[in-house]
């Protein structure tokens, strides 16, 4: 269910001694200097017991000292690539609750109270940060379209839960960040992230928040056609990997469809006079027919074969703690 955050205020997240989360802000950063200062401070003054964690990737500009002086823990990733950089933070930082945001100064800093309140007291896994605005130069027309079609994509193939998959605002709860693999390295990992929580059918929840455009100076390193191929790339091999039987029937089916009208004339023609006039032909629609059937036997096996990780990472999952059962210690605590 999408709850808005609009026009609420924003409650602090508040708990017992002891059991109060440890909160860490992620913020993956390339030539952010016109926004990085303003993101961590507002971060600071929405969640002022979180530490801000600014991840520098290769920035040729002013990114990192504007970060320090904002009071932002700054760390390094050489591998260019927002999923080099996810991958890296979620290794290093030990905390209870994840804030993901990017660092461009869009996304609404107030929210993000209410966001980390509805993960621990439900005990959530992950919860979204839908984008809602009326500024066409913010959510440009072309990537609104390509989100709502990508989205649509996933939703239809991994369950209808998520309805903005590609928001760069996210919540995240421990036993999820440990238990992602991150395998991508580009703005695709929205994509990984969506569907490792779809797959494990974790419980999650959608917020909407408000978006607004980047500050003077501030460009955006989205590419709508070229990052929309790689993330369309994502998607389908997510589905050859977490759902192949229907991804091999559907080539099972192409493949023997295929064979069916290359073979009928020739059927036909053989009862007709008993003869075979069109060899080469024929040989193709075996041919065919084979592939069809032996992509049908790797989907049967790879079904099989994906069952077993699933039940892996579940395991892998189930391992760490749900949300305000057992919090990271505070360094004062130990």
């Amino acid at each position: 269910m999408t709850v808005s955050t609009i026009d609420r205020p924003a409650p602090s997240v508040t708990a017992p001694r002891g059991t109060a989360p440890v909160v860490a802000v992620l913020i993956p950063c390339y030539n952010e200097e016109a926004a990085i200062e303003a993101v961590v401070r507002n971060f600071q003054a929405a969640l002022p017991d979180a530490t801000v964690y600014v991840y520098d990737n290769n920035s040729s500009d002013r990114t990192v000292e504007k970060a320090k002086a904002a009071g932002a823990v700054v760390r390094h990733e050489p591998l260019q690539g927002k999923g080099n950089v996810m991958r890296r933070m979620f290794s290093d930082i030990e905390a209870d609750v994840y804030v993901l945001v990017d660092g461009d100064d869009t996304y609404h800093a107030p929210s993000a109270p209410l966001l980390v309140q509805r993960l621990w007291d439900d005990q959530l896994d992950m919860v979204n940060g839908a984008r809602v605005t009326d500024i066409v130069k913010a959510y440009r027309p072309g990537h609104r379209f390509g989100n709502k079609l990508l989205t649509g994509i996933v939703r239809q193939i991994f369950g209808d839960r998520i309805q903005d998959m590609l928001s760069g605002y996210r919540v995240f709860s421990r036993r999820f960040i440990k238990s992602f693999p991150a395998l991508a390295s580009g703005f695709e990992t929205e994509t990984e992230l969506t569907v490792h929580a779809l797959e494990l059918r974790m419980p999650i929840a959608e917020i909407k928040t408000p978006y607004k455009d980047r500050p003077p100076g501030s460009h955006s390193k989205l590419n709508t056609i070229r990052d929309g191929i790689r993330i369309l790339k994502t998607i389908l091999i997510l589905v050859k990997e977490e759902r192949p039987l229907p991804f091999f029937f559907a080539i099972f089916a192409v493949l023997a469809a295929a064979s069916v009208i290359l073979a009928w004339p020739i059927v036909a023609t053989y009862f007709q006079t008993g003869l075979v006039p069109r060899l080469p032909t024929a040989v193709l629609s075996m041919g065919l027919m084979l592939l069809g059937f032996l992509s049908l036997t790797c989907g049967l096996i790879l079904d099989t074969v994906t069952l077993g990780r699933r039940e892996a990472k579940r395991m892998r999952y189930l391992s760490i703690p749900a949300p305000g059962i057992h919090p990271v210690r505070r360094p004062s605590e130990g």
